[in-house]
């Protein structure tokens, strides 16, 4: 056994960066989700997500970031209960969420609600904006009605910055701005008095003068209420301001994980050193940012069926990256990367003299 894997055999377990915020809510237990392409006894599978655990924590937000395609929208709508996983376990409260459970799958729903990407595809066009809050607000509080709804809507519309709410709950989405209509979106979220929300690149489809702005919200929603909020973005220079925690996904794997500021400014694999050298740097706007400027992705080919991921794309693959895949290993008490290089990825990460292996 080699020094690396007797690192991992012997490591000790990870403190998420974000439990020091609060208890753990939400937890993740070996997600994975598989399409099925074809019928029979040898079915294929397309695999989205691939034993994916992460935990969501009161008043923290996690960001889990990846480029296009990476999965990252399909663990959303595993966690909001919109898709089944294919293997894995969801516990909320320390409790499984079991969907052939009708009452239990209701009380998951409403404790858990996500904010979709697009505020113009997620509102009815034909309804007005008290229409879509009218809806969840006399599901999740049905002994309420007239007077009494009506002053929940008005104090949704308060909560999401829209004010006079009176001005808006009589509008139609069409005549609002896409600003606008996203904190609709989050209002309707807010309806169900969730403990979890899930916000799927909430930002990604507004205009970039108001996408602070709404950033700024979310982050308001949850110190104030206390949510623990999963932030989905490609963007991993929004994610290192506005998390206490990242999780870098690709292909379906979380590669690394850490506290936001450190796994920015000293990313350890290789696909988080590329993601950080791609983010504008604001203080040398002519090149790419963070110190892994250095790094090009290999011209690669298609993934390979076994091993890491990235190696088609890692300048640093070798034989056993194609055919070996490699497990988080802990580098310090709150992070983690999935590589069997990090000792020539990041060396400086693992310390003098303990190339190979983590750190106590």
């Amino acid at each position: 056994m080699n020094d690396l894997a007797r690192s991992r055999a012997t490591a000790p377990e990870l403190t998420p960066a974000a439990a020091f915020r609060g208890p753990l809510v939400l937890e993740a237990q070996g997600i994975s989700k598989g399409f099925r392409l074809s019928r029979g006894l040898r079915a294929d599978f397309l695999w989205a997500v691939r034993e994916v655990s992460f935990g969501l924590y009161r008043s923290a937000t996690v960001a889990l970031v990846g480029e296009s395609g990476s999965g990252k929208s399909t663990l959303a709508r595993v966690l909001a209960g919109q898709e089944r996983p294919t293997s894995g376990h969801i516990l909320l409260e320390g409790r499984e969420v079991r969907p052939s459970s009708p009452r239990q799958f209701r009380t998951y729903k409403r404790d858990v609600q996500m904010v979709f990407q697009d505020p113009f595809a997620s509102l009815n066009p034909v309804h007005t904006v008290s229409y879509h809050l009218a809806r969840p607000w006399r599901i999740h509080h049905p002994r309420q009605s007239g007077a009494s709804v009506r002053a929940g809507l008005e104090q949704l519309m308060t909560r999401a910055q829209l004010a006079p709410p009176g001005f808006y709950l009589d509008k139609y989405p069409h005549e609002l701005s896409g600003g606008q209509r996203q904190r609709v979106a989050i209002a309707r979220a807010l309806a169900a008095e969730p403990r979890v929300l899930l916000a799927d690149e909430p930002v990604s489809m507004l205009d970039v003068s108001i996408r602070l702005e709404v950033m700024g919200l979310l982050d308001d929603l949850r110190s104030r209420l206390q949510l623990a909020v999963l932030y989905i973005t490609h963007d991993i220079a929004s994610a290192r301001y506005f998390s206490d925690e990242i999780l870098v996904m690709y292909a379906g794997q979380i590669v690394e994980r850490g506290p936001s500021e450190g796994l920015t400014q000293r990313p350890a694999h290789p696909y988080t050193q590329l993601l950080v050298a791609s983010a504008p740097d604001p203080q040398n706007p002519m090149g790419s940012g963070g110190g892994a400027a250095r790094l090009q992705p290999s011209a690669g080919g298609d993934a390979p069926a076994e091993g890491c991921q990235f190696s088609h794309r890692c300048p640093y693959s070798d034989q056993q990256c194609r055919t070996q895949t490699p497990a988080l290993l802990p580098i310090s008490s709150s992070r983690a990367a999935s590589c069997w290089h990090l000792d020539v990825a990041a060396p400086e990460l693992l310390g003098a003299g303990l190339r190979g292996r983590v750190q106590p």
